[in-house]
């Protein structure tokens, strides 16, 4: 397990746990939020800017939720693998050929003892897998990008409205030629190309960021 930290310090006091986490787009949302993040992910992320561990992010859990370390965190957030849902994935080959995560992945995180969230691919909510809390697109934010992501919580959803999705003409929808633009479009400038392929603008975790805290001091009153 490889560690890399960069101490960013937020003002909310909460502190948020990204299973997944890619390169960052959904935590740098986060971030913006006034958490302070650590990112989990199998692979090497260079360019991830916060906490970072380097892990398998099914074991990490169970690993620190059997230790206690889990009371760290005030949210626990997870984008398990998309392959077995995605309609790309049937495109290029077979679903079959990846194992659904986010079954077994959200048992760890309801037994976490924390609030949590998972965002995956609509897909994944049209057979049932998961329960649509939050269906965001980059339009309901002013982003130039087509980028739908569904969000379950363990707070059922709620809060603030937003506009529905307007894909007007001129609006971007990812393609390999147009990487680049697609990716500063997101607001994931940091990124390089291939990490931006996995993101997800950092808009939607921001305003659910702001959700939740709003969530949790209303509960609290």
């Amino acid at each position: 397990m490889n560690t890399r930290v960069l101490p960013l310090r937020r003002p909310n006091g909460l502190r948020v746990l990204d299973l997944c986490c890619g390169a960052g787009g959904l935590s740098m949302g986060y971030y913006l939020a006034g958490y302070d993040v650590t990112g989990v992910d199998l692979h090497p992320m260079p360019n991830y800017p916060f906490t970072f561990r380097q892990a398998d992010a099914l074991d990490y859990l169970a690993t620190i939720v059997a230790s206690g370390e889990i009371e760290r965190y005030d949210v626990v957030h997870a984008s398990w693998p998309c392959q077995n849902k995605a309609r790309v994935t049937a495109w290029r080959g077979s679903r079959d050929d990846h194992p659904d995560l986010i079954t077994p992945g959200r048992e760890l995180q309801r037994a976490c003892g924390r609030p949590w969230l998972i965002e995956n691919v609509p897909e994944a909510s049209w057979d049932g897998t998961l329960r649509p809390d939050y269906l965001l697109c980059g339009s309901q934010f002013g982003l130039n990008v087509r980028r739908h992501r569904v969000f379950e919580t363990s707070w059922g959803g709620g809060g603030d409205l937003l506009s529905p999705c307007w894909h007007h003409k001129g609006l971007l929808a990812f393609e390999h030629k147009g990487e680049r633009a697609y990716a500063d479009a997101m607001g994931c400038t940091w990124m390089n190309k291939t990490e931006a392929r996995q993101a997800v603008p950092p808009a939607y975790t921001q305003w659910i960021g702001h959700q939740f805290f709003t969530h949790e001091r209303t509960a609290a009153a």
